[in-house]
């Protein structure tokens, strides 16, 4: 078996598909997907891949396990696909899982490992899909497809998610930049939150400040974009909460 770090991005799509059809249903839940349309479209643009190419290896291995589809029968199993079934096909659902957040995070065991601390710390809420959702494949979404957007015509990308400045991207023209926060929601309406730090900076840049909102990865997703997200439209309500830190000391 070789390592998941040096898999393709090719690899990477085929071991998901794999992963679905082994596991069905159960693998999904565990994952914390409601359906195969929400995981084919969450892992698809987190990987920065269409989801259908999910879904066609899914259908692939499909003939190789015992669930109710019938996938590619028709056709013998693809050499490539094969390679990685061979390597991969005697893991367990816990460890194929594991995996599978290993090869699909942008920043591997380090956000898998964070995920997990997270979960055990939110009483188990937090789930791989939901991770990505709210990052990851809404990112993606937008990097593919902001140039479709005429008010951005002529802007250069900046991917600022690891700086902590506010907003997900920077798009630069000579004469100014914008600030562009991404947002993720599985259904086609729901709760959208802005940090402190995301409302300080859509107060100070205002019309230069864009909150871009991807809808509905349970069945197909769509954007919607608001500029000046605090000109009143919207209308955010401030939430304080008191927060409890937690820290473990020992005497030496």
């Amino acid at each position: 078996m070789y390592m998941s770090t040096k898999l393709s991005l090719r690899e990477r799509s085929i071991l998901t598909g794999l992963y679905l059809a082994k596991f069905d249903t159960e693998g999904l839940s565990f994952l914390g997907f409601s359906s195969f349309t929400e995981a084919f479209n969450v892992v698809g643009h987190a990987l920065g891949v269409q989801p259908a190419t999910v879904k066609n290896y899914r259908d692939e291995f499909d003939p190789v396990f015992p669930n109710d589809r019938k996938g590619w029968h028709k056709r013998p199993l693809r050499e490539y696909c094969k390679v990685v079934l061979e390597n991969f096909k005697e893991l367990h659902l816990e460890e194929f899982a594991s995996l599978i957040k290993e090869v699909v995070y942008e920043e591997g065991e380090v956000d898998s490992l964070t995920e997990e601390a997270i979960s055990i710390e939110d009483g188990g809420q937090q789930t791989f899909a939901k991770r990505l959702l709210t990052g990851q494949a809404a990112e993606h979404f937008f990097k593919t497809r902001y140039k479709e957007i005429d008010l951005f015509s002529g802007f250069e990308i900046e991917d600022t998610t690891r700086l902590g400045c506010g907003f997900d991207f920077k798009l630069v023209s000579p004469k100014t930049y914008y600030g562009i926060e991404v947002k993720g929601i599985a259904e086609s309406c729901g709760n959208v939150t802005m940090t402190s730090k995301e409302h300080s900076i859509a107060s100070l840049l205002r019309e230069r400040y864009f909150l871009f909102v991807v809808k509905n990865f349970k069945e197909e997703p769509f954007f919607e974009m608001y500029q000046d997200p605090l000109d009143g439209r919207l209308g955010f309500a401030r939430i304080e909460q008191q927060v409890i830190q937690t820290c473990w000391t020992t005497r030496l």
